[in-house]
């Protein structure tokens, strides 16, 4: 089949790359000039395990072209896919002006009939806007509008795209089902499920996926902060209810917050679909809550250990991007924890495999940039793990403690066992596990709120 996609950021070019993966002929479309030369020329503008390969050999096959014309880029086109920015205004809203400018635009180009696909994130109702746009100047047998979501995983993206769980598409047009089922059938060969429903329920079931994992994400993060006050282990309050079949063990890791370019955009925007038809989500908006919350327990953690003050004191971060496999620091908890720490007058050397020239375009010389893990560690008086990346699970501890000025770990995403911790004697703070607490710590005191580590389940029961 000949496709199109509007737009080559995230979900444009793994969309795209993938669908030349199984056979079809591509054609991606995007304003940026600079980037589509890019792109010609094999080169990936984001990090996306695997991305990269499939693009080159894609390209070289001849099914992945780009172009920053739009009327070139549709002009054997059978599907064009609008996969478009829809950033949040001041009020969580989700702006459409992209995706109804190019919309515009397709209604003075299309000449014979397309189906044009909502590939982006929009609120409920943009498919019913876009084909109102499409009319002003198109007879209406001359396309279909169709939401089709994308659930990409940043880290996995193009994993979820060629092996999806399932694949939700939203149109009443036989004709554009009938192409959508074609452009699928090669992803779901194995009886994974294509969901066929109306373009409102498509629209909506992105918002509710992504809120509802947003929620998962959120209540362990309470969890994890009452465990540390009661002296619960949330790891184990975590396997023992992850082992119940209707709760499932995914995304409940507790961690310093959720990030990204999906979560915290699309709950915010869900607050705002509610708000607009009178309804207060309030559940929806303590998910956000606490989110903006936990990304200061890390730093809280980092000044209650040093005595309510960092001044003058370096801390080494390892991890910046909002997760691991991934470049992207849309709203990751890295930033605010750096910011935080530099407010307080500390010194930050930072390390991450990926994200450091994404930070270092944000943030500038404020921090220094490590040539690798243990450089962060030098002269640091403590180390914090924000993003959990491979090569983070298992370092040379020996060497850690001869860099660091005083053997304290601050972990936000419970890398390493407390057990391990305790063997080795770190001080060490992680989520919702108490502390290793050793003699490492100025001034010892512990805080009436704060709970030494229990080993095991046994001395929790």
């Amino acid at each position: 089949m000949n496709i199109t996609i509007v737009g080559t950021g995230y979900v444009g070019l793994v969309s795209g790359t993938c669908f030349a993966e199984t056979g079809n002929k591509v054609v991606c479309v995007d304003i940026n000039e600079q980037k589509i030369e890019q792109l010609r020329k094999g080169h990936c503008p984001i990090y996306e395990s695997g991305l990269e390969n499939l693009l080159q050999r894609n390209i070289k096959e001849g099914r992945l072209q780009f172009t920053t014309s739009l009327k070139e880029g549709i002009s054997q086109a059978q599907i064009v896919f609008l996969a478009l920015p829809t950033p949040p205004g001041a009020d969580g809203s989700a702006d459409l002006q992209f995706v109804l400018d190019v919309a515009k635009q397709l209604s003075e180009l299309i000449d014979r009939y397309l189906v044009v696909v909502n590939k982006s994130t929009v609120p409920v109702g943009t498919a019913e806007q876009v084909a109102q746009v499409l009319a002003a100047k198109l007879d209406r047998s001359l396309f279909d509008v169709v939401s089709n979501p994308e659930f990409l995983r940043e880290g996995v993206a193009v994993d979820d795209f060629l092996k999806p769980d399932r694949v939700v598409i939203g149109t009443q047009a036989p004709r554009a089902r009938k192409l959508m089922e074609e452009l699928y059938g090669p992803f779901v060969r194995q009886g994974n499920p294509v969901y066929f429903m109306d373009e409102r329920s498509a629209e909506m079931t992105k918002y509710a996926a992504n809120t509802y994992l947003a929620m998962r994400i959120s209540f362990m993060n309470e969890m994890a902060n009452l465990c540390e006050r009661v002296g619960a282990n949330v790891d184990h309050v975590r396997m023992g209810i992850g082992s119940d079949s209707r709760i499932g063990k995914r995304f409940l890791f507790p961690g310093v917050g959720y990030g990204g370019s999906c979560f915290p955009k699309d709950v915010k925007a869900l607050v705002h679909i509610a708000r607009e038809v009178d309804y207060e989500f309030k559940l929806v908006e303590s998910v956000m809550a606490v989110n903006e919350r936990q990304k200061t327990i890390l730093g809280a953690k980092i000044q209650d250990y040093f005595n309510g003050s960092v001044a003058g004191k370096t801390i080494a971060i390892w991890g910046l991007s909002f997760k691991p496999e991934t470049d992207d620091i849309r709203d990751a908890p890295s930033i605010e924890l750096i910011k935080e720490l530099l407010d307080g007058g500390a010194v930050v050397r930072a390390f991450d495999p990926e994200a450091m020239a994404n930070v270092k375009a944000l943030l500038g010389d404020q921090i220094y940039f490590a040539k690798d893990q243990y450089d962060a560690l030098q002269d640091a008086d403590a180390l914090a793990i924000v993003t959990e990346w491979s090569e983070f699970r298992n370092p040379d501890f020996e060497r850690i403690k001869s860099l660091l000025k005083r053997k304290a770990i601050f972990d936000g995403r419970n890398v390493y066992t407390l057990e391990k911790m305790e063997e080795l004697g770190f001080y060490y703070e992680s989520m919702g596990r108490g502390v290793i607490q050793q003699q490492d710590r100025p001034q010892l005191e512990l805080q009436p709120e704060k709970i030494v580590h229990s080993r095991g389940i046994e001395q929790l029961k």
